[in-house]
């Protein structure tokens, strides 16, 4: 072979190693996508909380790290979303402690009822050695926990009539959230726990299937439940919160860096998230008050000091819960300058 036809040869494949070079300067890596999953529609502060994340994570790694958001079951319910993270299936999510206690028993603490009288004050009981602790418990079972965001605090809404005591929820059917704490506290009342999906409450309502609900304002307002029921007494008997996780076999294929961006993001997210739903409170009540009948039970723990009883008789001799209830009790005590319960 030539000279000249071994330089024709070498000419296109320099041409193309320098196209590829150029090509690898202007075009970035492809983005490592992780998903994301939760039951909460697109409304929910939960969600908005998701979103939050996604944006940063996205921002600090120059788009190396992209979120995809899948809200409102779109890949199965909560126990499905779960499996799917324990196998690697799904990356990450935001959970109700409500099912997260299935894997870590002692996340039933943030049920205690009237534990916490608001938001803000369950907030603060994140802070506690055994908060973290029900969360490093979570590492056993191939889960990593970020921390927690909440709801807002439980109340009781009512199609026909306001609840004042516990005989007004004796022999009626009251829509739950389906897991141990709830059911235990409203069957100790001789209500009729009665788990159907959230979709499906405002229906049960209008035709008479549901006399009433254990709500939160978010989900109440959003919904538009009281277009059909009228009566909501104001109990903050429990808080409700969110955990969020991510499956190890995940966090195991990060680099360092790309882990303290999640965990910066995650971290940010969940604070905003806190705070965006103290905010919502108000905002919520206010726009109960104009439309429907709101009735504050000032002596609502005294009154259902028998469901409270049957909570403490189930799940009260757990260690874990016992020390998250004392720790809670005193931190919220010192921070409003009250003398110790």
């Amino acid at each position: 072979m030539t000279i000249t036809a071994r330089q024709a040869i070498r000419r296109p494949l320099a041409l193309m190693l320098l196209s590829v070079s150029l090509l690898a300067v202007s075009t970035p890596l492809l983005a490592k996508e992780l998903r994301l999953g939760m039951i909460t529609p697109p409304q929910h502060i939960w969600t908005q909380t998701a979103e939050q994340f996604a944006e940063v994570v996205a921002e600090r790694s120059d788009g190396g790290l992209t979120i995809t958001l899948f809200p409102a079951g779109q890949l199965g319910d909560e126990s499905a979303m779960f499996s799917q993270m324990e196998t690697g299936l799904l990356d990450m999510g935001i959970m109700t402690a409500a099912l997260t206690s299935q894997r870590e028993p002692s996340i039933v603490g943030w049920f205690t009822p009237f534990l916490f009288s608001s938001v803000e004050e369950a907030a603060k009981a994140t802070e506690t050695e055994a908060a973290q602790q029900m969360l490093d418990n979570l590492e056993a079972k191939g889960l990593h926990a970020f921390g927690y965001t909440f709801a807002g605090m439980r109340h009781i809404l009512m199609r026909d009539a306001r609840v004042e005591g516990m005989d007004d929820v004796a022999g009626k059917n009251m829509r739950i959230i389906p897991f141990a704490a709830m059911n235990t506290w409203w069957r100790a009342m001789d209500a009729r726990p009665t788990p159907i999906s959230l979709p499906d409450v405002y229906q049960g309502l209008q035709n008479r299937m549901l006399d009433g609900v254990d709500i939160d304002l978010d989900a109440l307002v959003g919904s538009g439940f009281y277009e059909v029921a009228e009566h909501l007494t104001l109990t903050s008997h429990m808080a409700f919160p969110a955990v969020s996780v991510m499956s190890q076999a995940t966090r195991a294929s990060l680099s360092d860096e790309e882990r303290q961006i999640i965990d910066e993001a995650m971290a940010e997210a969940l604070a905003w998230g806190i705070e965006a739903q103290i905010e919502a409170e108000q905002r919520n009540l206010a726009t109960l008050e104009e439309a429907i009948d709101v009735f504050t039970l000032e002596n609502a723990e005294s009154e259902f000091s028998e469901a409270n009883q049957a909570f403490a008789e189930r799940f009260g001799n757990h260690p874990l819960i016992q020390a998250f209830q004392q720790q809670s009790a005193e931190l919220i005590d010192a921070e409003q300058g009250r003398p110790g319960r």
